[in-house]
């Protein structure tokens, strides 16, 4: 039953959303995710600290890959490339170029709507831009509850068993071990809060998408040979062009916009979580950063992936496996068995991120829902690392059905709600490319400019002049355009 209600959700509602909204953003604004790609380097470049308690934006991006480079990078391209074939690729570049508009906007509605809690951090996400920006309280506590359950408790059950598995058939150490290890390891960082989370993905998100992203490259600078004819491989099967698997194209357009969406997560209502806790000069800013990542997630990592298995001469059309299998296999035909031991031990460090990931989402869900959450932080801690270690022991394959319904429904929460305010995204961001046209390399957003919007004026102060940021503009001889130019 939970097949069928979680079949009917994806397939028949949330993946026409995501694709029909995440089109209708890219339009709206102009190919946005076109128009800024260069810009998003030169955004995160100069943003490594902030200078005060806050985080940075490049903490916050890296606190975003440590979520959405997960368990779906190696395991759901391995299940999308077997049950879709190689054109699931294509669509899952197509899902993730529409969802870099997505996620551009949900997380400028999260630096926009954010607020400073009793730590001077900042905190934001969906449950704030539905309560300050909808006015509906209640339905932020309806996406706190539904993320909270998601990605709080269930995913990290189910990512625990997944490296737990991984790591006893690579090296086999017990399950029950590793997810000891696993929760150990996590309740040390618990412990500090983001400060301490943010220090820690901070060191190992670059480790590990930099490590990854350098094994697989030398696979297919190995095979470099093969890699333009793959390439034209996947696009003809994704349109139907390859005879031999012209009969996939369904199961490729379905497999690959599923598990894109849930690879880089845009448009679901997670990463605005972590995108909000950055201080920028620009709501925009942020949202341009978080855009990238969805960008490095899906068009780099993923493409690695799926690259190493179809090059491997390991993947047969219909070839059935888990998606860890898959991968190790697919990497030890190559270099050897030691590359059954690498991805064992890179998904250790994807799962591990992704956990610090999660877990701080369930917390930010009970800030939003509790005034006083010391208690329920105390006990949320306790369940996390029992349900980690539970994971790693037990298949959870139920929970897996739940969680996918539960995440589902956030996402449809999260979506109509960027649709609602989409006129208000489309202002903010016109304020971002106005000042961009008139030559400023750094946008300030001034709030005593959008003065009907609820705003936290401790997060957004408004700005006595904005005119220093500006381009100078050389006096003229005529008195009419000093006058346009005062």
């Amino acid at each position: 039953m939970l097949d069928v209600i979680n079949d009917f959700l994806s397939g028949k509602v949330l993946i026409p959303l995501v694709l029909g909204l995440g089109s209708y953003f890219t339009v709206r604004s102009g190919f946005v995710q076109i128009r800024y790609f260069r810009h998003m380097f030169g955004v995160l470049h100069g943003s490594w600290r902030t200078g005060s308690h806050q985080l940075s934006s490049f903490q916050a991006l890296t606190l975003s890959l440590a979520g959405r480079v997960g368990t779906g990078n190696i395991v759901g391209v391995g299940i999308a490339v077997s049950m879709g074939g190689p054109g699931a690729v294509f669509w899952m570049w197509m899902t993730a170029l529409l969802g870099m508009s997505s996620s551009l906007f949900e997380c400028t509605l999260g630096q926009l709507y954010k607020r400073n809690d009793e730590n001077g951090l900042y905190r934001g996400g969906p449950c704030w831009y539905i309560q300050h920006g909808l006015g509906k309280r209640w339905l932020g506590i309806i996406a706190a509850v539904l993320m909270l359950v998601t990605f709080g408790f269930a995913i990290n059950g189910l990512e625990s068993h997944a490296v737990s598995h991984s790591l006893k058939d690579a090296f086999g150490l017990p399950p029950m071990w590793s997810g000891l290890a696993l929760s150990l390891m996590l309740g040390v960082v618990l412990i500090g809060g983001i400060k301490r989370i943010a220090a820690v993905t901070d060191l190992l998100v670059p480790i590990k998408v930099l490590a990854y992203i350098g094994v697989t490259g030398y696979v297919l600078i190995l095979q470099f040979d093969q890699v333009p004819t793959m390439l034209l491989t996947i696009i003809k099967s994704a349109l139907g062009l390859d005879q031999a698997l012209g009969g996939l194209i369904g199961s490729a357009i379905i497999m690959g916009v599923r598990r894109g969406v849930f690879s880089n997560e845009a448009g679901l209502g997670s990463a605005p979580n972590v995108a909000s806790v950055a201080k920028v000069s620009h709501p925009v800013a942020q949202g341009v950063v978080q855009a990238l990542s969805v960008f490095i997630d899906t068009f780099v990592i993923c493409t690695c992936t799926a690259l190493m298995i179809l090059l491997s001469g390991f993947y047969t059309l219909g070839l059935e496996g888990d998606g860890i299998a898959l991968a190790q296999n697919s990497l030890a035909a190559v270099v050897g068995e030691w590359g059954r031991m690498f991805i064992s031990v890179v998904l250790a460090l994807f799962v591990f991120t992704a956990m610090l990931y999660n877990y701080y989402l369930g917390e930010n869900s009970l800030r939003f829902m509790f005034d006083e959450p010391r208690k329920m932080l105390t006990l949320y801690r306790a369940l996390v690392l029992t349900l980690v270690f539970w994971g790693s022991v037990e298949d959870l394959s139920t929970v897996l059905a739940f969680a996918d319904i539960t995440m589902t429904l956030l996402a449809l929460v999260n979506l109509i709600t960027m649709a609602l305010l989409f006129k208000i995204c489309l202002r903010i961001l016109r304020d971002y490319d106005d000042q961009r046209r008139a030559g400023v390399e750094t946008p300030i957003f001034d709030s005593k400019l959008f003065l009907d919007l609820d705003l936290d004026p401790v997060a957004w102060p408004p700005l006595a002049c904005r005119s220093s940021t500006m381009k100078l503009i050389e006096p003229s001889d005529s008195p009419e355009i000093n006058k346009q130019i005062a």
